[in-house]
């Protein structure tokens, strides 16, 4: 059940976001003149479609290919590859015929339309959900490192004090992107009521994203059950909203990351469980999942949160400010992957690399979050100067506008040539890798 949600998810995100795109090339063409002969959610290979209709000039369909979706634009060389249309001489409403600077307009469109998209799903949830932060002053038991954070210098109780010379007031500023992507990060803090300091390693980015854990350091808490998940062991097996966990088996218990290493230990095998009820002492025996889970939610006993709420107004400056950050990520990240501080196969994923981000439980606030991320990221790849996506056709028509001579129509059919071998190319290995990755950890 978990992977038809999670590929419901991934179908739904993928359809709104390639609608949205390729609407941004229809509504620029049309503003223009241009005839649209076709737009498609997903490709209709060799002809084959699932449905299709015609209105007024232009028609619409859903492919049976699920690799994205296209507009066929008059009188465009793109991958249909319509020598013969363009063989014949350039009619007014034909793409070729425009101004280039209408062209340009044209093939940014769908790149905008996602960079727009993005801002307004980050405004929404900021409307909506407001934003929280963890204070870093509640975190009385410091810190959980990963296992990349221990060979950095963590330990487990450290207490964060600033990064880079910066106070930290809340968790999250310690784990940005500055920090994470940075040359050189340097963090204060407590150990033992000793202060120190930690430096992280210059190749800390590699290793970061080549480890199998997502985090770098999680807060360290004591916690009662905030809930139990439908159909998972714990609810099986009686656990309620509100016990608190002593001891699983002989271990006793105290802290989450404990709890979620007794787990691990325990995992496909029944576990005598020993709660707090209000007054009351339980023992309950529960099998612990293949996965070394229960299904329990906690929740935090004395972590503290700064909670601030936003006016629909407020919230698109909000949304701006953090899709401005996701694309400073993005191209930080392929900067890094270019270096080759980031290898590649960790970097770049495909769709069932997505699927996983969005997660076996339909959760609206994570699908939109995701799906914005996912628009920023179209837009990002869409605009790299590859030919055959936009960006590629964005250079020809800047070279066009610089020395004012049009492109060939044999050297645009050749260049979307060499462009579809390297998106087809790339396809393939991005698909797998993410193959590979279902069967080796």
């Amino acid at each position: 059940m978990q992977g038809l949600i999670m590929a419901a998810q991934l179908i739904t995100g993928i359809s709104i976001l390639v609608i949205i795109h390729e609407l941004g090339h229809f509504w620029a063409a049309r503003a223009f003149g241009i005839k649209v002969e076709k737009f498609y959610l997903f490709f209709d290979a060799w002809g084959k479609k699932l449905v299709s209709f015609k209105w007024g000039e232009t028609e619409y369909g859903i492919g049976w290919l699920p690799l994205g979706g296209y507009v066929k634009i008059a009188g465009m060389i793109d991958e249909s590859m319509d020598t013969e249309q363009m063989a014949k001489p350039a009619e007014p409403w034909e793409f070729r015929s425009k101004p280039a600077w209408q062209r340009l307009i044209v093939m940014i469109g769908g790149v905008v339309m996602n960079v727009i998209t993005g801002i307004i799903i980050f405004a929404m949830i900021t409307y909506f959900y407001g934003e929280k932060f963890t204070l870093n002053s509640s975190l009385i038991y410091g810190v959980v490192p990963s296992e990349i954070a221990k060979e950095a210098g963590f330990k487990a109780g450290d207490k964060l004090v600033s990064v880079n010379g910066k106070e930290i007031k809340y968790v999250e500023e310690a784990l940005g992107s500055d920090e994470i992507l940075g040359e050189q990060v340097t963090y204060q803090i407590k150990r033992n009521e000793t202060d120190t300091s930690i430096t992280l390693p210059k190749d800390f980015t590699k290793k970061f994203t080549s480890s199998a854990k997502s985090e770098f350091i999680v807060p360290r808490f004591t916690f009662t059950v905030d809930e139990t998940m439908s159909g998972y062991p714990a609810e099986k097996g009686g656990i309620k909203k509100g016990d608190l966990f002593l001891a699983v088996d002989s271990t006793p218990v105290k802290f989450f990351d404990e709890f979620q290493a007794i787990l691990k230990e325990k995992k496909g095998n029944r576990a005598n469980f020993k709660i707090l009820r209000n007054n009351d002492t339980l023992t309950l025996p529960i099998d612990v999942g293949s996965d070394g889970k229960i299904g329990v939610a906690p929740k935090p006993m004395e972590l503290a949160y700064d909670s601030i709420a936003y006016g629909l107004v407020e919230s698109f400056p909000k949304g701006l400010e953090k899709a401005v950050e996701t694309i400073v990520v993005q191209v930080k990240g392929w900067g890094k992957i270019f270096s080759g501080d980031i290898p590649a196969n960790k970097a770049v994923q495909g769709p069932i690399g997505i699927a996983k981000f969005y997660g076996g439980e339909w959760i609206w606030s994570r699908f939109w979050l995701f799906t914005a991320l996912i628009s920023l990221g179209l837009a990002f790849m869409n605009i790299l100067p590859i030919p055959a996506l936009d960006g590629g056709h964005v250079v020809l028509l800047l070279l066009e506008m610089i020395t004012g001579k049009p492109i060939s129509t044999k050297a645009m059919e050749r260049i979307q040539t060499v462009g579809m071998v390297i998106l087809l190319t790339l396809m393939v290995l991005i698909f797998g890798n993410d193959l590979v990755g279902l069967f080796i950890k």
